[in-house]
């Protein structure tokens, strides 16, 4: 088992072209760590934004009788991916892992596989 800081600190460092990751509370939208960002790309501002995405795909998903679980969401820009990763179980619920990748850096399925098992391994 990980704790938040050592599982955003791995993700960080062990996933290819990430630069910033957060453990997000999706019912308050506040960040419960960060690691990594810059001074133009604040990521407790970010995970607060990805809630709305995230509550608003859950609404979505209410209305049209979805039963299904996310289990990721991938935001695309023309420099970077957004992939917030619900965490489930231990605890996880109401949290999401958000990562952002440089596009020209990133593998984006490694990112995901690898973000998929850090969420396994994170202890809340």
């Amino acid at each position: 088992m990980a704790t938040t800081e050592t599982a955003l600190k791995e993700a960080l460092t062990s996933i290819e072209g990430a630069t910033g990751v957060a453990l997000v509370d999706y019912t308050s939208g506040m960040a419960l760590g960060t690691m990594g960002g810059s001074k133009t790309f604040d990521l407790n501002i970010a995970a607060a934004g990805n809630t709305d995405v995230v509550r608003a795909k859950m609404r979505t998903m209410e209305h049209l009788g979805l039963k299904g679980e996310i289990e990721d969401i991938l935001i695309t820009l023309s420099s970077q991916y957004h992939l917030i990763r619900m965490m489930k179980g231990r605890g996880g619920n109401g949290l999401f892992l958000y990562l952002v990748l440089d596009i020209n850096r990133s593998n984006l399925a490694m990112a995901r596989h690898q973000l998929k098992r850090i969420e396994s391994e994170i202890e809340v």
